[in-house]
């Protein structure tokens, strides 16, 4: 019997297979320090189609060492900042004070608000503001006492899982499941930024649901909606992008973020994929009723056949549409007598012979 719950009631939609894709646009740090902006990101972000408009909450002092990212040779997305790591998290840092305003702007254009938070008090934040869910980032899974912490809200969470191995992953599932919460979303991810498509790992999301059956995601850093797509296709229920206005602005995330336009190609995209997923049900659909006789064929006389004639293999032929008796009778028409004139090239009905 599966530990973790398979419906999952997040704001007003529920999260489950059966139940559309959610869409969550990461905010993060992109309203560039504007409260102004940051409602202006979540205003597009509805009209692109999100479910959620999401932000994180950190400070930079509780967040990163200056002096560890020192020691280092920094090769990635870190390395090309110009600056130090410690600054750029500064610059970005979503106000604590801010936080019930953006929540209620929220609620009163139907968007739902949620935020990741990096330290205890701001966990603490989020149950008091009774957010939808709690998203805990890759970079957070090893920290297992924070992981406990959070999970124990009782609060949905989606747990993402960049750059961890499966044994990682594991312990932090094990951990979620101990605090008897039974709302998880596990979120494939590759951080990097941006990630690239040959490194997606989609089918990823099938090992998820095999070893911890429960409900699958995407946090996807990659170029476009292909990875998306194809995570909808093999089941995952939440997918996540970062969001942006305008790629060009300044700021760690914008140029990997989407913009509107792409946010919402990508969401009807998704509901179209959606629509096309259907049913595990194979039936013959209202617009086939048609083309089920016209496609397919029967048996009709070769030449004239006459009443009181016994019906030769050599009388039969195979063609379209199947108004008449289906070819794999033909052994079953073959030697019976016609009660009546079937002219050339006439379907022959049961009632014929």
């Amino acid at each position: 019997m599966s530990f973790f719950n398979k419906k999952i009631k997040i704001g007003s939609s529920t999260i489950g297979i059966d139940y559309p894709t959610y869409f969550i646009a990461e905010i993060g740090g992109n309203f560039d320090g504007s409260i102004d902006k940051a409602k202006r990101l979540i205003d597009a972000a509805k009209e692109a189609g999100a479910d959620c408009a999401k932000f994180q909450t950190f400070t930079a002092e509780t967040i990163v060492s200056e002096g560890g990212f020192s020691k280092m040779t920094l090769h990635g997305v870190h390395g090309s900042w110009g600056r130090t790591v410690s600054e750029v998290f500064k610059d970005v840092e979503f106000p604590v004070e801010w936080h019930q305003e953006i929540a209620d702007y929220c609620k009163n254009i139907g968007i739902d608000f949620s935020t990741s938070p990096y330290f205890k008090e701001a966990v603490d934040l989020c149950a008091d503001m009774k957010v939808p869910f709690i998203k805990i980032g890759s970079g957070e899974i090893t920290w297992l006492e924070m992981i406990e912490y959070t999970a124990r809200k009782g609060i949905p969470i989606m747990l993402a899982t960049g750059d961890a191995t499966m044994s990682e992953i594991d312990e932090a599932v094990r951990t979620i499941k101990k605090t008897g919460n039974k709302d998880l979303v596990l979120m494939q991810c590759i951080t990097n930024y941006p990630s690239k498509i040959d490194s997606a790992n989609v089918n990823v999301l099938k090992t998820y649901q095999s070893a911890f059956d429960c409900l699958i995601g995407y946090s996807d850093h990659s170029p476009g909606h292909v990875v998306t797509l194809a995570s909808v296709v093999l089941g995952a229920r939440v997918i996540e992008k970062h969001f942006t206005l305008n790629k060009k602005d300044k700021g760690p995330d914008h140029p990997h973020s989407m913009e509107p336009d792409e946010f919402k190609f990508m969401v009807d995209s998704i509901r179209e994929v959606e629509r096309a997923m259907g049913s595990t049900c194979k039936e013959v659909v209202e617009e086939e009723a048609e083309t089920v006789y016209v496609q397919r064929r029967c048996l009709y006389a070769k030449n004239d056949i006459k009443k009181g004639q016994k019906i030769k293999a050599e009388d039969l032929e195979v063609l379209r549409p199947a108004l008449g008796i289906p070819p794999k009778y033909k052994n079953v028409v073959v030697g019976k007598i016609a009660n009546k004139d079937i002219p050339a090239r006439d379907p022959i009905f049961w009632e014929d012979i």
